[in-house]
């Protein structure tokens, strides 16, 4: 079995394809400019090429069996609007088409539960919830739901599809990348938390969550990767507590948010600040939405590692 995964420099990728070594021959597909210092095996075949390189993923996909797909753009600003449709729908398409054309019939779509949407009636988010219109919707979140469609699109023209939606996925401090940026508000011991919910997963988690819809061929499915939900407030305190570090103390109020962003673009002016945050995730954060994993507990009997061990493991070999 040769599988190709997209992305697989990243956080997600690269555990994916961990996981998938005992699974088959791994190829993956990076640009020219990405940091593969997350992926340093020889057992990877590593192709160059990129997901808005219709005919770099022509050469690429030639003679897979399947194909996994990580790669996407993961932003929040306004400025980034255009570029989130280019590599989350465009990119996401051309995946797709070039699969349709090489008549390869397996396609593990790794999603967000963004991609899910929010809407101010429901707070419990499930596979089932249907698609609807709302401010609570962010461009990210835009840009991953119109990159699903094409991908049921193309499961109507003939290919197997599974479909996962992780939640904020936790990797090790060491690991460096976005997604572990999280860790560093507490490590900074900043004073204020959101008064809103964090659905968090395990990267381990996601890979083997991935892994196992694929084992048990569970084509045609959508599932909900996420461990557990918990308020900021309670997610600091547990990151302080391990990292000896003092969590947040003080929450923000709806009425704080224009001086948090407006500390947070300073702060990013400055090249204090790494983390990028805009008004709708600022807005988002002070909500509670919890995201549903009960499908894929109940379906694959899937047990989710607690947030104690991730933060654990997390902060190992930490420099």
């Amino acid at each position: 079995m040769k599988i190709l995964i997209t992305g697989a420099s990243g956080l997600v990728g690269s555990y994916i394809a961990k996981r998938f070594f005992a699974l088959g021959e791994i190829h993956a597909l990076k640009r020219p400019q990405s940091d593969d210092s997350l992926l340093q095996d020889k057992r990877v075949k590593w192709i160059e090429g990129d997901i808005n390189d219709y005919q770099s993923l022509e050469a690429a996909f030639e003679g897979m069996d399947m194909i996994i797909h990580v790669a996407g753009l993961v932003s929040y600003l306004d400025k980034d609007k255009k570029a989130l449709m280019d590599v989350n729908l465009i990119g996401t398409a051309n995946v797709v088409n070039v699969m349709l054309q090489k008549n390869i019939k397996k396609l593990i779509h790794i999603s967000s539960v963004a991609a899910l949407g929010r809407t101010p009636e429901a707070f419990t988010v499930t596979e089932s919830q249907k698609w609807t219109e709302s401010p609570l919707n962010s461009p990210y979140a835009i840009s991953k739901y119109l990159g699903e469609l094409e991908v049921w699109r193309a499961a109507q023209e003939g290919l197997d599809v599974i479909v996962v939606y992780p939640s904020v996925v936790l990797g090790r401090i060491t690991d460096d990348r976005t997604s572990t940026k999280i860790y560093d508000y507490v490590l900074k011991e900043n004073s204020y938390y959101p008064a809103g919910i964090i659905n968090y997963v395990d990267v381990r988690d996601v890979a083997e969550a991935v892994a196992q819809c694929y084992i048990k061929e569970t084509w045609g499915m959508r599932y909900i990767i996420n461990a557990g939900s918990i308020p900021y407030k309670q997610f600091f305190e547990k990151l302080g507590k391990a990292f000896g570090k003092k969590p947040p103390t003080k929450p923000i109020s709806n009425g704080m948010l224009k001086i948090v962003l407006a500390a947070s673009w300073l702060g990013r002016l400055l090249g204090l600040s790494k983390i990028p945050i805009s008004p709708q995730s600022a807005k988002l954060a002070q909500l509670k939405f919890s995201m549903s994993n009960e499908r894929i507990k109940k379906e694959l009997n899937f047990e989710f590692k607690t947030l104690e061990e991730t933060i654990s493991w997390a902060k190992e070999n930490e420099s």
